[in-house]
């Protein structure tokens, strides 16, 4: 019987993609830089920033650098990057329904991200969903990050449960499904894209799809 669901959150709670368009036109907007092509800047930005495994500070250093920005330095817009994307959070479609749905159920519900303890944090409290889980880990804040398992276990003894009673939902195919697979755990992949043929457990499409898995006995 499972006790405990743990998300990994970019990608799979948080609309990423959308959310980093959202605060990247919005840059462009609030700074005004006239001499650059607004799809330029944005495209530039997403191009560089790789699905967000390379951090804002390599990216603005490129970006001033190849658009000739005078206006702010590289620090100033990642200052403007730290300070602002929390207003951007787009959250995947049935979000906050499914969270509930979950609880509704007595399942012990965890995180797990890679990336900068507070930015993390300030983006989980901004989709407003911070208040549903018993653990969440941040990779900077525990000095770990996925795929090492050292993070899973440490997940699963803060929710006293154990691997074969626990899921783990992500959209990367190593550092979520297989990592989670590795310690003992369910791993389900939200479908992305960006890969196919991904050995999973199940696969998701949509956030509303895993109540129902649950309650049909996985």
């Amino acid at each position: 019987m499972m006790k405990a669901v743990l998300f990994d959150l970019d990608g799979t709670l948080l609309d990423r993609d959308s959310s980093v368009k959202s605060y990247i036109n919005r840059q462009y907007e609030r700074l005004n830089f006239r001499h650059i092509p607004r799809e330029s800047y944005v495209q530039r930005f997403i191009e560089l920033d790789q699905r967000g495994y390379v951090w804002k500070d390599k990216v603005y250093q490129q970006m001033v650098k190849e658009f000739g920005i005078t206006e702010i330095t590289w620090e100033g817009l990642l200052q403007d990057y730290i300070d602002e994307f929390k207003n951007h959070c787009v959250p995947f479609p049935n979000l906050i329904r499914m969270l509930e749905e979950l609880k509704s159920m007595n399942l012990l519900l965890g995180m797990i991200t890679n990336g900068r303890g507070q930015f993390q944090l300030d983006n989980i409290r901004a989709l407003g969903i911070e208040k549903y889980f018993s653990s969440i880990l941040i990779s900077e804040w525990e000095g770990i990050k996925k795929p090492d398992p050292v993070i899973f276990k440490k997940a699963l003894e803060q929710l006293n449960v154990a691997a074969g009673e626990s899921i783990f939902v992500g959209d990367h195919p190593e550092n979520d499904v297989k990592a989670a697979q590795n310690v003992g755990m369910m791993g389900i992949w939200k479908a992305d894209p960006q890969w196919n043929q991904v050995e999973a457990d199940y696969v998701i499409n949509d956030l509303a799809e895993l109540p129902l898995l649950l309650t049909g006995g996985i």
